[in-house]
């Protein structure tokens, strides 16, 4: 088992380094403009805890670094920081490079579970690397503005497909068909083992930012199911982890953040258990925030 670590510093291939260059953002995506303000110190920023402000943020960033012009999350739909994101398609990417580097092209496949309303990986990826993209997910309201989005920026369109996950007790069954192979899976799963453990986690994470007059908004808001599951991430994580077992042969690398560290031993026990012939732990660093990628291959 290998550990790949950083330090504060984005993965090198990253293009969000520093500061947000919100002069520049806002010039290219006008409607930014209107959520800019000055911090404490004097510099130009707008405010996070705001969801209108951060999904504005994030269109300006896809249209200045990956040529998405067209992006709207439908109300109250994740809205998630794009850097970090974008670290964890790149990392990943390393699992795939061979002694030419990072494989690039239509040729390699990956696969999102639980793309959501956003698109996030998918279109980093395909823009990145020019990968084709299946992004799936339960919720046919995502989906159907995940199409919107793809339908309305020629970069990406016939470029990332998606796929409905019809049963709620599955992962990849039923959405893996015969005949497909991807080079790797990427998830963003779940994180709570409840609603009133998201509630109250949202309450802290306000009270600490001095936000008490909305406790029930969030910043980069979420639907139920792209928020919590009975277990949390690491149920979620086990049973991808059991169900890939019967993908073995149609997929290079699975992988999955994991938020919480604590939950990395149980996770790789259980990935070494179902047969995994390698297991990988990436660290991942964002400023203050730490996460991990979990990958297993078969």
């Amino acid at each position: 088992m290998t550990t790949m670590t950083k330090s504060a510093q984005l993965h090198p291939r990253n293009p969000h380094q520093g500061r947000y260059d919100l002069a520049t953002l806002s010039k290219g995506y006008p409607p930014l403009r209107a959520h800019l303000t000055v911090s404490p110190a004097g510099e130009p920023t707008i405010n996070f805890s705001e969801p209108v402000a951060v999904q504005a943020l994030n269109a300006a960033l896809l249209q200045h670094y990956y040529q998405i012009k067209h992006w709207q999350l439908p109300p109250g739909y994740l809205c998630p920081p794009i850097p970090g994101r974008a670290d964890y398609i790149h990392y990943a990417a390393d699992l795939l490079a061979g002694p030419a580097g990072v494989p690039t092209g239509k040729q390699i496949s990956m696969l999102d579970i639980g793309c959501g309303a956003n698109l996030i990986y998918p279109m980093i990826a395909n823009r990145s690397y020019g990968w084709r993209c299946v992004g799936t997910d339960i919720d046919e309201l995502a989906l159907k503005a995940a199409q919107l989005i793809i339908d309305s920026n020629p970069k990406i369109n016939g470029q990332i497909s998606l796929r409905r996950q019809q049963d709620s007790n599955s992962i990849l069954r039923g959405i893996i068909k015969p005949g497909d192979a991807f080079a790797l899976t990427v998830c963003n799963p779940p994180f709570y083992g409840s609603a009133a453990e998201a509630a109250a986690a949202n309450q802290r994470k306000r009270t600490n930012l001095g936000l008490n007059d909305n406790p029930q908004q969030r910043n980069f808001a979420g639907q139920q199911h792209e928020l919590w599951c009975p277990g949390g991430e690491q149920a979620f994580i086990k049973q991808l982890i059991t169900e890939s077992v019967e993908f073995a042969e149609q997929v290079g690398w699975f992988s999955s953040l994991v938020s919480q560290q604590s939950h990395l031993k149980a996770l790789a026990i259980a990935a070494r258990q179902a047969g995994a012939a390698r297991i990988e732990q990436i660290k991942m660093q964002q400023g203050q925030k730490s996460s991990h990628i979990l990958a297993w291959r078969f």
